[in-house]
C-alpha cells in the first residue's frame, strides 16, 4: 500500500479506515503484496486494533476496527445481529430495468468462488437503480446478510455481474474494467451507550475514473 492510511473516524474505541482496492484486509492465504489493512491500522494507533468485517481484496470503502476487545464484541453482534446498515455502490454489466432483491442461499464451491445452494446460508440483497449508462447501470446496493462474495454473486445470478470482476461472468474482467466496481460507501450503526454513527467513504479516484469513461 503505498499511499497513507486514509482516517475516516477515529475516537477512543473505534477506528474507521478507507481500503483501497488491491489491499487485503487481514492476512491472506499466499503471497499478497502489501502489508493487510489491519497491520497498518495497528501501526497508527500504535498497538493491537481488531478487524470487525472484511472487504474483498478487489473492492474498496469502509473497514471498521475496534480499539479494544469490548467495543469488538459490541460491533460483532451488531454485525451478526443485522443492525449494521452496509450500503455500497456498484457499476453492472447490461441495463437494469428496476430496483429489486435477490434472496439466494451462498455456499462456497471450492477455490475461493461462491455459488447458490439449497444447503447454503440464506442470503439477501437489495438494490437501487442510480444511472443507467451506455452498456452499463450504477446502483446503491444493501446487503441484509454479510456472505462472502454476496453482491458479486447475486447480481451475477441476474444477468449482471459487476464490471472488472475477475471470477463471477464471463469473458472477465467484466466489461474490461481496470479493478472491481464494487465500493462500501457507508456504514450506520449504534453502539450501546453512543449516539447513532454514520461513517461514509467517497469512491477513489480509480472507481470514478471508471465511471467517468462509461459516461463519456
Amino acid at each position: 500500500m503505498d499511499a497513507p492510511l486514509e482516517i475516516l473516524h477515529e475516537d477512543a474505541h473505534l477506528l474507521v479506515v478507507a481500503k483501497p482496492t488491491g489491499v487485503v484486509v487481514v492476512p491472506a492465504r499466499g503471497p499478497v503484496p502489501g502489508e493487510p489493512l489491519v497491520k497498518l491500522a495497528g501501526n497508527h494507533v500504535g498497538g493491537k486494533v481488531f478487524a470487525v468485517h472484511r472487504l474483498d481484496r478487489e473492492s474498496s470503502g469502509v473497514v471498521l476496527f475496534a480499539k479494544d476487545e469490548a467495543t469488538h464484541r459490541e460491533l460483532c453482534a451488531l454485525f451478526g445481529g443485522r443492525k449494521v446498515r452496509k450500503l455500497y455502490l456498484a457499476a453492472v454489466q447490461g441495463t437494469v430495468e428496476k430496483d429489486g432483491t435477490v434472496r439466494r442461499p451462498i455456499k462456497e464451491y471450492g477455490s475461493g468462488r461462491m455459488g447458490f445452494g439449497r444447503d447454503g446460508k440464506p442470503s439477501a440483497t437489495s438494490y437501487l437503480v442510480k444511472e443507467r449508462l451506455k452498456g452499463a447501470t450504477i446502483l446503491e446496493v444493501q446487503p441484509e446478510t454479510g456472505r462472502r462474495h454476496q453482491i458479486r454473486v447475486h447480481m451475477y445470478s441476474i444477468g449482471h455481474p459487476i464490471l472488472g470482476d475477475n471470477l463471477y461472468g464471463n469473458p472477465r474482467p467484466i466489461g474490461g474494467a481496470p479493478r472491481l466496481m464494487l465500493h462500501a460507501l457507508s456504514v450506520s450503526f449504534e453502539l450501546p451507550g453512543s449516539a447513532p454513527l454514520t461513517v461514509e467513504c467517497p469512491p477513489p479516484p480509480d472507481f470514478t475514473a471508471v465511471l467517468s469513461s462509461l459516461r463519456t
